[in-house]
Parts: C-alpha cells; structure tokens; sequence
C-alpha cells in the first residue's frame, strides 16, 4: 500500500497510533478507500506501555464527551471495556473531588464515566479500528518527512523509514496526510523548511510532575467512588487521583505544579501524599496496601496550542488534529476528549470529492473542539501566582465565579453536576449562569 494511489482510489495516512491517530482513522474510514496508519512503535492489540506514549502510565480520564463520541464510533466499546475490568459510574454521583479539604457534594449528572488504564483503552479501540477493512496499520515506520507536490502547493504524501531496516526510505502516498504525532511532532518544522509560514505557538509554562503507582485494589478510600481526586489549588498547589481501574487495580498519581516534583522513593511517595489538604489516600495506602511496581514519574513543562487556525496559507492534502495541535496540562484529563471532538470535524470536512479545505477545517477545530477546553485549562492554571500569562478582565471575572460556583457545590449536589457537565465538554459554559446555579450561588 504504499505505492501510488489508483486513479480512483482515495487514500488517507495518519501519522501518529495513539488514541488520536485511531480516532482519526474511524472517521476517515467512512470517506476514504483506504486509510493507512503510520506509527514508529509495533502496534499489538495487547493493552501494553508503548515507548511512544510515555505518559501511558499515568492516570487517564475520558470525559464524559469523549466517552460518548467513542461509543458512538463504536458501538458496545463500554461494555467491553467493562467486561476487561474497566469501572464505570455518574461523573458526579461516583467521583468525588475535594478542593481544599472540602469535598463537593455528590450529585446525578446523567453522564457515565468510565475508569480505566490507558493502555487497556487504547488496545480495545485498536482492535475496532484494525477491523475496519479500509484501515492498514504500518507500524515500526519512523516519519521523517512530507511529500509534497513539484509546485509545492499542495502534500501528496509522507517519506518514511522502516525502523527494522533504516537503510532507506520509503514513500506512502496519499490524497490526505493527517498530523497525530502529538506535541513533538515535526511537522511545523517540514512546513517552514518548504516556504510556509511559521505555525503561532500559545504556551503556558506549569512545570508539572506527575508520579505514579499501582496498588492491589482495596475498599478505601471509599467503596462507592471511581476515584477520589485531591485537587491542587492555589493555597494547596499538590493533588493526587486514586482510581479503580481494570486488573483489580488502582492507581495513584500525586502531582505538582511549577517544579514541585513528587518523589520515585516509596516514603516520599508516601510522604508527599500525606502533604495534601485532605488525607484520604494517604490514609488508605498505609493501612498494608499492596504495591504492584515502584512509582514513576512524568513530566510536563507547559501546556501548548498550535495556532493553525490563525495561518492563512496552507498546503493542501494536510491537516492536523490531538495533541498535535492543542496539549493540555494533563490533570484536567482533556486531551483525549478534544482529540474524540476533532475526529468529529475531521469526518465533517472528509466528505467531498477533493481533499479538505485546511484553512476551514482549522477554524472549525479551534471553534468546535479546542477553544473551551483551552480557556477551561488556560483560566485554571493562571489561578496559580507562580504561572506566568496575561490575566485578562475576562480571565480574572471567569475565576471569581467559577470559584463561587465551587462554593456552591460544596453543599449542593445539582450544581456539583451541572460543574462535571461543563467541564465534561457536554454542556456550555453558559450552563453555570442559569437561574437553578444562580439562585443556589445566593444560598449561605
């Protein structure tokens, strides 16, 4: 398959096998006769660590969106999940966050939330994926470069070499080249060695650490809870998750901002979680917990967004979507949702005879599927003093209210879920200003 497309043969490549990459590839499937998947690491429907997913370790979440657009894309994916031991329940009936000691209430948002380890998620949609008969996985193949057309107007293609014998290279041709490759990708860098523009970077420097362990699953620290999220705030800059997941596990990943690093040692692991403003998990970690491995730890200098939408000249046969546009700080567990709400434009924008128009699929990406998440994760992490950006009156008046609408969701559990709604990605922003939060804001 890596010869020339047929004359009427329509080929997509995705570059990139992650969670993004797979996504991509459904909603090709649907426009395309072929869609070919190029990734550097070998792709095995095992729920395996994988070299090109580093932060694969760590806790993950879905929100409650994504969750919905991959069942849509695949249908009975939860129950299977379930079936594997993933666990599931209400984002704000069975997840309990606490916010400087203060728990929230626990409502009924009427949105699922599915736990469960990465590698385990990504194995279940790559098994879907491969069995789509349009869909060819080319794995252990290193990108190094795009193809373009003679006049350059326009990408027909990507070079890449075979990381079992990198003695030569090897063209993949295509009427479509989507860039997953996620926040390390190369491809801005191709695009400015070719004459185009220089692709606008937003970054918020948060110097985030994230250390992770597994633990053989127990009652604490509450029977009834996916998780249990300690989350980091400006007066208690440490969080940590500890969540159910498949194997009979759970997980804990403890986290610091600005250079704040959670220790590898099984004590300071320990230690640090005793550190936090509430003492759930450190409480039900050293009542005997089994350890399953040592802690790990994951770093994540700064949150960037690739400003593709503000690019007016664009080649052709390229587009862009996940981490390779927007990266997040991972502790609001967006990444994987902008990646799932992506996907849905980049099907939009697949149907036609040609390839899409890169400068209106880009906007609509910014608009349908990036803009909130960014100015949810962006107003968050300027809440911390220490982290550098321009505090806008818009910014500053979104943080005082989402900080009574907190408040209120201490004691009322209608406004805790219409909070995960908003933060899921299924509901507006708009959703918090209705009369029911309103009028539950006024309450003492």
């Amino acid at each position: 398959m890596t010869g020339k497309t047929g004359k009427n043969v329509r080929r997509a490549v995705v570059l990139g096998g992650s969670i993004a990459g797979l996504l991509a590839a459904r909603a090709l499937s649907e426009a395309y006769d072929e869609v070919v998947v190029v990734d550097r690491d070998e792709l095995t429907d095992l729920p395996e660590n994988r070299r090109g997913v580093p932060q694969g370790r760590h806790v993950h979440g879905i929100l409650a969106r994504g969750q919905q657009i991959i069942e849509e894309y695949f249908p009975g994916i939860t129950e299977e999940l379930e079936t594997a031991g993933a666990v599931t329940g209400d984002v704000a009936g069975n997840v309990r966050w606490i916010m400087d000691g203060i728990p929230m209430s626990q409502g009924d948002s009427g949105l699922l939330a599915v736990s469960v380890a990465r590698p385990t998620l990504e194995a279940h949609i790559r098994h879907r994926v491969r069995a789509l008969a349009n869909v060819e996985f080319l794995d252990r193949r290193e990108v190094v470069g795009l193809r373009f057309a003679p006049v350059a107007h326009h990408v027909t293609g990507v070079r890449t070499v075979d990381r079992r014998d990198p003695g030569g290279t090897s063209v993949v041709d295509a009427e479509l080249v989507v860039d997953t490759m996620g926040r390390g990708s190369q491809v801005p860098r191709w695009l400015k060695d070719h004459g185009w523009p220089a692709v606008p970077e937003d970054r918020t420097q948060v110097g985030l650490t994230y250390t992770t362990r597994h633990y053989r699953a127990g009652p604490e620290p509450s029977p009834g809870d996916i998780s249990v999220d300690i989350v980091a705030t400006p007066d208690n800059p440490r969080g940590a998750i500890c969540a159910r997941i498949d194997g009979e596990r759970q997980i804990v990943t403890a986290y610091g901002i600005l250079g704040d690093v959670p220790p590898t040692d099984p004590e300071g692991f320990l230690d640090f979680l005793k550190s936090l403003s509430s003492p759930e998990i450190y409480e039900a970690l050293v009542v005997g917990r089994e350890p399953l491995d040592a802690p790990v730890s994951y770093r994540f200098p700064a949150s960037l967004r690739r400003r593709y939408e503000r690019v007016d000249r664009f080649p052709a046969g390229l587009l862009a979507m996940g981490d390779a546009v927007c990266s997040f700080n991972p502790t609001y567990g967006q990444g994987m949702t902008v990646a799932a709400l992506g996907s849905v434009v980049l099907r939009a924008h697949a149907t036609g005879d040609g390839p899409p128009d890169p400068v209106a699929y880009f906007r609509d990406l910014a608009r349908d599927a990036v803009d909130e998440a960014w100015r949810q994760a962006l107003s968050n992490d300027l809440g911390f003093p220490g982290v550098e950006g321009d505090r806008t009156p818009e910014i500053l008046a979104d943080q005082e209210y989402i900080g009574l609408v907190l408040e209120a969701a201490q004691r009322d559990g209608e406004v805790a879920a219409a909070y995960a709604r908003v933060i899921g990605l299924v509901d507006p922003p708009e959703a918090l200003r209705s009369p029911r939060v309103r009028e539950a804001l006024k309450a003492d």
